[in-house]
């Protein structure tokens, strides 16, 4: 049986009592640093054998891990903190497991993506995790797409390196969106900053930013792609997000809800 068990993202006391004894009885673990992972163990007097799993060697050891999962044997897998699979190793081998009908279970606990969209208070559910904002200004163009003309909270996570490039591209894009900022959830310096992109850029640009973050943006109030033809809102995807005309035809499929197939029609008829 495979066991993907969540772990603390910060405070060591938020793990469950379940979780603590499936690490107790598995015959070992996968985690992405041992010495990270050693930390939690030795707190929670839990003696078995940790092995190294992280997303460079993921493909490497999947045969003997499977393999051991077919004759039998109990293996958890976690994280350094939160829940496998979720921008975490651990999706190579629960999509294999899955593919072969290997046993496996999943155990509930904690997330930062859960816990930051808890503190937004939202009234309506509705809610799209989007992972870490791409590097690349293709894919980055794309994102922003999603990201900007979703009728939801988008959450997404940033490292504090880039934090205040993601800031500056929002204050470009959707300057008067609002944002929450959580950093370092559950721990010592737990921080929440709600504001514009603006306001929250000149706060890191005076206080250098440090920790994981986790980055709420408020759901769009009016579909700015309302009432265009079909040649305005490609013209738009690719002047305003740099879109290729293949991408922009997919994109303004998706947002005008209709098949690829009849904007390609439309595209081909006007050309």
């Amino acid at each position: 049986m495979l066991y993907i068990v969540p772990t603390p993202i910060g405070n060591l006391k938020d793990i469950t009592y379940r979780a603590v004894e499936v690490l107790s009885s598995c015959d070992y673990i996968l985690c992405e640093d041992t010495r990270h992972s050693s930390i939690l163990l030795n707190h929670y007097s839990i003696k078995k054998p940790l092995k190294s799993y992280h997303q460079f060697n993921e493909s490497s050891k999947l045969s003997y891990i499977l393999d051991d999962l077919r004759s039998g044997r109990d293996i958890a897998i976690i994280s350094d903190g939160g829940t496998p699979g979720i921008c975490d190793p651990g999706a190579v081998l629960i999509k294999a497991c899955r593919d072969e009908g290997l046993s496996m279970t999943a155990l509930p606990g904690a997330s930062a993506v859960t816990c930051a969209f808890s503190l937004w208070g939202a009234e309506a559910p509705d809610f799209q995790f989007l992972g870490f904002f791409p590097r690349k200004e293709k894919e980055a163009h794309q994102f922003l797409l999603k990201l900007l003309h979703y009728d939801g909270i988008s959450l997404f996570y940033e490292s504090p390196q880039r934090i205040q490039d993601t800031l500056k591209i929002l204050v470009e894009f959707a300057p008067e969106r609002k944002l929450l900022i959580t950093r370092e959830l559950s721990k010592t310096f737990e921080e929440k900053l709600s504001g514009t992109a603006s306001v929250l850029l000149e706060h890191f640009q005076t206080r250098p930013p440090k920790g994981e973050f986790v980055v709420l943006v408020d759901k769009y109030e009016n579909n700015t792609f309302e009432g265009l033809s079909v040649s305005e809102l490609l013209a738009v995807l690719q002047d305003t997000y740099s879109l290729t005309l293949t991408d922009a035809i997919k994109t303004a499929a998706h947002i005008r809800k209709e098949p690829k197939q009849s904007i390609y029609k439309w595209v081909h008829e006007d050309s």
